[in-house]
């Protein structure tokens, strides 16, 4: 939407990146200075337009950040501006060009770029909300479930961008603006910044890790322009170990999925060439379903390897969930499901060839032996997350360590606290220990290997999961369901749950929930470790 006050989107050489400026980002003292004489006020309209109501902050790249209206359309607007115009506006006012050609809900809109010599701004969509780097700053890191559906929207944001041939070139979770109503957009991208779309695409990378544990990953390589409350500087670094590789997010938060993990290290790992992002925001949307809506719950998450004969592809390991797979495949899957349903909708065109039609049973002709389905073989599952149930606790300081529970050795796992009593002490009901199977499983047994005898322990199965927080917890432990009867005899320190499961109800969330802690040995008092938990069905 031109303005007759100065040069409109049109008029401008376009160029070669998206910039959009967040609200939220504040200078320093190392910011340039701002605009004195023809400071804008309150109440001014500019281009006969917009009118400026309430001057929000100015950034760290010398731009003033002013919540408006626009008078013709009346809606509400963010105006940029910088001072003066003319050539030092020039980048600001051709990225504006750029950013307006790429219409996207996950975009956020650009509606007018205007030089008036004294000063320029850029006018785009006004958005209500924070950032992600406010959001989990405030409330802590997102659950799985939220922060896929964070990452989808970036990686289709860049998607679009992408499509155009251009780079947004500073994703971080400053850029990631999320709504009061829940939307998810990207903003105030830069001309000085990354100049490829793989560093985009690796970028989405850090946004989930950031938004699953609060740590940015990329310390070692500031923000352009970054300061005190703005980009990195002010985001904690990854944990780290001697050589400076960084933990991945289950080490540092129990009840990341492993799927979701993998995909997280994968984007961040130098050696793995990442996807395009369209085929990441394609697997980001697949796994930013509901479990029980997956139709491909058994394929576990893409993994975006360079080499097929990678150790974690099922090349390598028969039998594996995670699926090495590109572009191709991914074509190759939707070719076969098409040619599946050409099959079965014109498999009674007796038009197409000689051969006599196949008997389907029906009612009155039951399947015979060569048409029974086989029945699946019992095996162990994988287990996509795990997290410590405690919600009579206020410090909530025995959570860490979930993981070890489930990684396949004995030599470590999940310990309690010493308490003075069987009964924690009499201070808490119990704790448990929550599984997601990554989908609706037929559950035969349910194994436990503890530490010591003497414990007592009940399986619990549920439908829903629940905030990783006290209320969670409580709401968690409300409504789920017993599996058997509890168990205080064992043989040894293995328990095992095989009564109680129901053949034709699947399960997808279980919890060991323990109720009494055996007696140390030197009967200094009461403590249980878990060492590893396993699944068997099909």
């Amino acid at each position: 939407m031109p303005s007759s006050a100065g040069p409109s989107i049109d008029t401008i050489t376009e160029g070669g990146r998206v910039t959009q400026v967040g609200e939220g980002q504040e200078a320093d003292e190392s910011a340039p200075p701002i605009m004195t004489f023809g400071a804008p006020t309150a109440g001014e309209i500019l281009a006969e337009r917009y009118e400026l109501v309430e001057h929000i902050n100015n950034d760290s790249a010398g731009r003033l950040v002013w919540r408006g209206v626009d008078v013709v359309l009346r809606r509400p607007v963010a105006v940029v501006m910088r001072y003066p115009g003319g050539d030092s506006a020039t980048e600001m006012l051709q990225a504006a060009v750029a950013a307006s050609r790429v219409i996207h809900p996950n975009l956020v809109g650009v509606y007018d770029a205007i030089d008036e010599d004294e000063r320029a701004y850029v006018v785009r969509e006004w958005v209500d909300g924070q950032s992600l780097r406010e959001l989990v700053g405030a409330d802590g890191p997102l659950d799985p479930a939220r922060a896929t559906a964070v990452g989808n929207a970036v990686a289709s944001a860049l998607a679009a961008v992408h499509a155009t041939g251009m780079v947004h070139g500073n994703l971080h979770p400053g850029t990631v603006m999320i709504s009061d109503e829940g939307r998810v957009v990207l903003a105030d991208a830069r001309t000085d910044g990354a100049d490829s779309q793989e560093t985009d695409v690796r970028a989405v990378g850090g946004i989930l890790y950031f938004a699953l544990t609060g740590h940015w990953p990329h310390a070692e390589a500031p923000l352009h322009g970054a300061t005190a409350g703005h980009g990195r500087a002010a985001i904690p670094d990854a944990v780290r170990d001697a050589s400076g590789a960084i933990a991945a997010p289950r080490q540092v938060r129990a009840g990341v999925p492993a799927y979701l993990d993998d995909l997280t290290m994968d984007l961040l790992d130098a050696q793995i060439a990442p996807p395009g992002s369209d085929v990441l925001a394609a697997e980001l949307a697949r796994l930013d379903i509901p479990a029980e809506d997956h139709f491909l719950e058994s394929a576990g998450t893409l993994r975006f390897t360079a080499d097929p004969e990678d150790d974690r592809s099922p090349l390598a390991a028969a039998g594996g969930r995670k699926v090495a797979i590109g572009i191709g495949g991914l074509l190759a899957v939707a070719l076969v499901g098409l040619l599946i349903g050409i099959s079965v909708l014109g498999g009674g065109d007796d038009k197409k060839g000689d051969k006599e039609p196949v008997a389907q049973p029906t009612a009155s002709q039951p399947a015979t032996e060569d048409t029974a389905p086989a029945t699946a073989a019992v095996r162990k599952l994988d287990i996509g997350a795990v997290k410590i149930i405690d919600p009579d606790s206020k410090k909530r300081d025995e959570l860490d360590g979930a993981d070890k529970v489930t990684d396949g050795s004995l030599d470590e796992g999940w310990d309690t606290q010493t308490y003075k009593s069987a009964k924690f002490g009499n201070f808490k009901r119990g704790m448990g220990v929550w599984i997601d199977l990554g989908a609706p499983h037929t559950v035969k047994s349910v194994q436990a290997v503890l530490t010591a005898s003497g414990a007592t322990a009940q399986l619990f199965a549920g439908t829903s999961n629940f905030p990783a927080s006290s209320s969670g917890d409580k709401d968690l432990v409300k409504n789920y369901q017993p599996v058997g009867d509890a168990l205080e005899q064992y043989d040894g320190t293995t328990m095992t749950f095989s009564n109680g499961f129901n053949a034709d109800q699947k399960y997808q969330y279980l919890m060991l929930w323990i109720t009494e802690l055996p007696q140390k040995e030197d009967g200094s008092g009461y403590k249980l470790g878990v060492q590893e938990i396993t699944v068997q069905g099909s």
